[in-house]
């Protein structure tokens, strides 16, 4: 892949890939940081990618690795020391939000994948490298968890 076609594809994918860190790390910040850090890794791999036309696909699997790594280090940090009750205030207070963000996170990575990064199931599956069947089966697990969670925020 060329270094022009790398940059044009990117460039177009780049709401998306947003959109996809955002969700998986809550700050806007951290999000434009692991977008950055995700092209620029694929940048830097890009000739290993045998497949164009899954290049979407491929850049959102690098952004999903660099996510994790993220949550792994922020992990870490927490368990070493308490944070102040307002630095938790980062997230919006949307109940949707909320309620995603306390998913399981192979749970959580379908969801966002599918409903807020408009991935199709097949996509999904691909940037997850996961069979289709265990993409459909945490969907439905993860929709059901939405549901009962957003359900008792009503009550």
């Amino acid at each position: 892949m060329s270094e022009q076609e790398f940059v044009r594809q990117a460039e177009g994918l780049k709401g998306r890939l947003y959109r996809t860190a955002l969700l998986y790390l809550g700050s806007e910040t951290a999000a434009v940081d692991a977008v950055d850090e995700a092209v620029y890794k694929g940048y830097l791999a890009r000739k290993k990618l045998r497949q164009p036309e899954f290049f979407a696909t491929w850049l959102t699997r690098i952004l999903i690795n660099v996510c994790n790594t993220e949550l792994r280090r922020r992990k870490r940090e927490t368990a070493v020391e308490e944070l102040p009750e307002t630095a938790v205030e980062e997230f919006d207070a949307l109940p949707l939000k909320e309620a995603v963000e306390r998913l399981p996170r192979e749970i959580r990575a379908v969801i966002v994948l599918r409903y807020f990064s408009g991935f199709t199931l097949a996509e999904t599956a691909a940037a997850l490298d996961l069979p289709p069947g265990t993409v459909s089966t945490r969907q439905r697990k993860g929709l059901g968890l939405l549901r009962l969670e957003l359900e008792e925020d009503d009550l």
